[in-house]
C-alpha cells in the first residue's frame, strides 16, 4: 500500500510540474541528483546513511516550498517539487531511509 501511495504522489509532483509550466525534461534531468547524497558512502556505512537521509528526507523539500510561499523565488518551487518526486519514485521502488549498517537495510523493508 505505501508503494501504491507513493507511486500516485511520484503522478502528482510529475502533474504540478508540467501544470506549472515547467520543461518537463527539467524534471528527468534532476530527479536522480538527490542520488548524490550516496557519496557518503565512500568514507562508511554510518556517514553514508546520515548524509543520504539529508538528501531523501520530505523535511527540506517541504521547507523550500514553505520558503517560496513567503518569498516568491520562483526557482525553488521546481527545485522543491522534483526533490519530493525523487523521495516518492525512490520509496515506489522500495527504498527509504537508510540505517547505518548497510545500504540495503531501509525504513521501507522493515516495515
Amino acid at each position: 500500500m505505501l508503494k501504491l501511495e507513493n507511486g500516485i504522489l511520484f503522478l502528482l509532483a510529475f502533474t504540478l510540474f508540467v501544470y506549472f509550466g515547467y520543461p518537463f525534461f527539467y524534471f528527468f534531468i534532476f530527479l536522480l541528483l538527490p542520488d548524490m547524497m550516496m557519496i557518503g558512502y565512500l568514507r562508511s556505512p554510518a556517514l553514508g546513511a546520515g548524509i543520504y537521509n539529508l538528501g531523501h528526507t520530505l523535511v527540506f523539500p517541504v521547507v523550500l516550498i514553505f520558503i517560496y510561499l513567503f518569498t516568491h523565488m520562483s526557482f525553488l518551487l521546481p527545485i522543491a517539487i522534483v526533490w519530493c518526486a525523487h523521495i516518492f519514485m525512490d520509496r515506489t521502488l522500495g527504498y527509504g531511509l537508510k540505517y547505518p549498517g548497510a545500504f540495503n537495510h531501509t525504513h521501507i523493508q522493515n516495515l
